[in-house]
């Protein structure tokens, strides 16, 4: 048996890799002296103790992946053998000659959107196949001189399993309708909290408006500032920017929500008894349309213009260049006054307020549909917040998917790490989206029966 195993094995490996560097180095792995791991085996045990210790004494980091527990499911199951057997009946109906001409077309078109989809459930069930196999030879080899085995068999499990989630994103990314606005720039607000933390929370939506514009540098994106108001002890009461690049939107778009501070104040009494503060302010995330997406009367809008405020030398205190639009029917605001020209601050706050209106318009739609994409605004209270920041304990969490991470510093200034989370955050979008579909589609069946 343990003959046939190993010749299964090489002959995967080939099969896999097709390269002969790989089999004479699988080969030299087999034939190494079992009598020198025995020397070392009981400094890697007593090093592998040590470092599960070390594990669970360290703040647990939560990552949300493509995990199996989403295709065990029985409804998720259910809907991919149905696929299955949709794809095998359609290719049988297309071979019969009795096929009307009409019924055919119909049929022809379905098979070609469930060509991909049926390939990749293919190749994920034969790795599938594949691990249960590799799996049932691991749990065999239980003595010390099948140890090197072990490793082998470890290694292409490793390989497997990563194989095998990728085929799952592909297969969900497939099978997930994609949102129609995610190639759009965006309009971004960031907005002091009205409810509690006085200081801290214009420090702190300070500091959030410099990670987005750090993540725009990460992402090669522009990052315009629309406006600016600071607030009198170096923190920032509003802003807004205009992000432009590629597939801006798509990764912005779960930002919008109620982001949480937890710090003690640098000054005062609090920071001289260590009392730590709880604070709150709103990001608000607006894909920005061309101007065939929406139509705005003349007649509907108030434009004001007055003298910008901050720095800018003689000219903020000479002239008006700063511009104010409001929309009458909706009471909608926008101001801008980063720009020299009086135009130009106004051809930038019409592209935000078009912005905020075609949000306005789809809003009730986009919570009937009872998606991860909840309306940002919200009261900016806490317990609406969608992300931590708790300083004294260096952690960020994000509440939606359970997400930990660590070094608060590094995350608001190198965009790396946030472009993982927002990574985390668009898998999980998609996985809620393909148990909704699961969940349509069976309805949809119920009521045909």
């Amino acid at each position: 048996m343990m003959k046939y195993r190993c010749s299964w094995l090489i002959g995967k490996l080939i099969w896999r890799h097709k390269d002969l560097g790989r089999i004479c180095e699988v080969s030299q792995k087999l034939r190494s002296s079992v009598a020198i791991y025995k020397q070392n085996a009981r400094l890697c045990f007593s090093y592998a103790s040590t470092n599960e210790l070390k594990m669970k004494q360290q703040p647990k980091r939560h990552c949300h992946t493509y995990s199996r527990e989403l295709f065990q499911q029985d409804a998720v199951k259910g809907y991919m053998k149905r696929l299955k057997e949709e794809y095998r009946e359609a290719c049988n109906q297309l071979n019969c000659a009795s096929l009307c001409e009409e019924d055919r077309k119909i049929l022809s078109a379905r098979h070609v959107e469930l060509t991909p989809l049926a390939a990749l459930l293919e190749e994920m069930d034969l790795a599938e196949k594949d691990f249960l196999e590799l799996e049932s030879m691991y749990n065999s080899l239980n003595t010390i001189d099948d140890r090197e085995l072990m490793m082998l068999v470890n290694e292409e499990q490793k390989a497997l399993s990563k194989n095998i989630a990728d085929l799952q994103r592909n297969l969900v990314q497939a099978l997930v309708e994609r949102e129609e606005h995610n190639d759009k720039d965006v309009i971004l607000e960031v907005t002091s909290g009205r409810t509690t933390g006085g200081d801290i929370c214009q420090q702190f939506t300070k500091e959030i408006f410099d990670m987005y514009r750090h993540y725009a540098d990460y992402k090669d994106w522009s990052f315009e500032v629309l406006n600016y108001m600071p607030a009198d002890y170096g923190g920032l009461h509003h802003a807004s920017a205009c992000i432009s690049g590629e597939n801006v939107y798509k990764c912005l778009k779960y930002e919008g929500g109620t982001h949480r501070v937890q710090r003690i104040p640098e000054v005062g009494l609090s920071s001289r008894m260590q009392r730590i503060h709880t604070g709150t302010m709103a990001v608000i995330v607006l894909p920005q349309f061309d101007e065939v997406d929406i139509k705005i009367q003349p007649d509907d809008l108030r434009i004001d213009t007055f003298r910008a405020k901050g720095a800018g030398g003689q000219h903020v205190n000479t002239t008006e260049s700063a511009v104010r639009i409001v929309h009458i029917p909706t009471g909608l605001t926008v101001e801008c006054q980063q720009q020299r020209s009086q135009l130009r601050n106004r051809e930038i706050a019409m592209r935000a307020l078009k912005a905020k209106l075609y949000h306005q318009v789809t809003e009730r739609e986009t919570e009937q549909r009872q998606s991860t994409r909840k309306l940002q605004v919200g009261t900016r209270t806490q317990s609406e917040r969608i992300r931590s920041y708790n300083f004294s304990q260096d952690r960020i969490t994000d509440h939606r998917i359970n997400y930990v991470m660590h070094d608060i510093k590094e995350f608001l200034l190198s965009g790396r790490q946030l472009d993982e989370l927002i990574s985390n955050l668009l898998e999980a979008a998609e996985q809620e989206a393909l148990l909704q579909l699961v969940e349509r589609t069976k309805s949809a069946e119920e009521k045909l029966k």
